[in-house]
């Protein structure tokens, strides 16, 4: 009787503790957390003004040499290697992303950022959609990037 009363226990706890982090991982996609999209894009734009303070710290996105990285939180999983864009390491340096995208995603990359196939990027654009001036800039970037 004392060994069901105890993988009761460690079984309950288990799950509430499961559950505690697939909702709080719900909430952040929702929007419904209690740190917006606004304050953290506020504090990326911290760190990156912080970063390029420092002379010997690795170069960030710039208007001129992808910006539009920064602007929208590409940086945020995405670094871009070829043009010195220094970001997370979630997601795969899009130095390559021009040329290997369709291949991968089977459709160009303009219509990939419009309506990705990849479930994370899906959510990712969902969530903060690109206008079509923001595309041709990634675009640009990224082409810049694939030709380094």
């Amino acid at each position: 009787m004392k060994n069901w009363i105890i993988i009761f226990i460690v079984s309950a706890l288990v799950g509430f503790g499961a559950g505690y982090f697939i909702f709080q991982d719900k909430e952040e996609a929702d929007g419904t957390n209690q740190t917006t999209t606004q304050e953290k894009e506020s504090k990326q734009e911290n760190v990156v003004k912080e970063e390029s303070k420092d002379s010997n710290a690795p170069k960030t996105a710039t208007t001129s040499d992808g910006g539009i990285f920064s602007e929208k939180g590409c940086i945020s999983c995405h670094s871009v290697s070829a043009l010195n864009i220094q970001g997370g390491a979630t997601g795969p340096d899009l130095s390559k992303a021009y040329d290997n995208v369709e291949g991968k995603h089977g459709k160009p990359i303009k219509e990939f950022l419009k309506v990705p196939t990849s479930a994370v990027m899906s959510g990712v654009i969902e969530g903060n959609p690109l206008t079509d001036e923001e595309i041709e800039k990634i675009v640009e970037a990224l082409k810049k990037a694939a030709e380094k």
